[in-house]
């Protein structure tokens, strides 16, 4: 099965999230289990406040630019196809904001020496 990132964006803010969201999130591999996909991996980011960015070898704090939604939390999905992904996706508990899906592609990881 191909793997596929979901990104969540929300303008809620993790902390102010209602408990029913959250413990959907935590029945959501469950559920995708039920689908016929499996998670991988999920986890949820700290606040866009705490975020770092750089770009051509600048560091700034906080995000590079101002968002309504943020990114807040990834999981890994194997699916059968896009079309699959994006129906478990849907799945994905949000208040007031989207999830994007992303097909992933591994890349060969050179050993230390």
């Amino acid at each position: 099965m191909a793997q596929y990132a979901v990104l969540i964006f929300e303008r809620t803010p993790p902390e102010d999230l209602p408990p029913e969201v959250l413990e959907a999130h935590g029945q959501l591999p469950g559920r995708i289990a039920a689908q016929g996909g499996r998670e991988v991996a999920g986890m949820a980011l700290h606040p866009n406040e705490t975020a770092t960015s750089i770009r051509g070898g600048l560091v700034t704090d906080g995000p590079f630019i101002e968002t309504k939604e943020v990114l807040a939390g990834i999981f890994v999905i194997e699916a059968r196809d896009l079309d699959h992904a994006l129906a478990l996706a849907k799945m994905t508990p949000i208040v007031d904001g989207g999830v994007e899906v992303r097909p992933l592609r591994g890349f060969e990881v050179a050993e230390a020496s």
